[in-house]
């Protein structure tokens, strides 16, 4: 992929803050429960890797991963 890092940095930024929003605001979530969930799973883990494009995605599509974790 051919973006620079502070590219990557703030579109990972942006995406992680709309998958947070979405937990506090469709699923009930106070936001240290949504930033506790988001933060501490294997998906965001996948998501900070540039290599692994998952920063391309829609917020609903990586939440998806992220609720479906044990």
């Amino acid at each position: 992929m051919n973006i620079s890092q502070s590219e990557f940095v703030y579109l990972k930024t942006e995406l992680t803050a709309k998958i947070i929003q979405i937990l506090v605001e469709e699923n009930n979530y106070t936001v240290e429960d949504a930033m506790s969930k988001v933060y501490g799973s294997r998906t965001y883990e996948l998501l900070s890797d540039p290599d692994s494009g998952l920063f391309f995605q829609s917020p609903r599509y990586v939440l998806s991963y992220i609720t479906s974790e044990v």
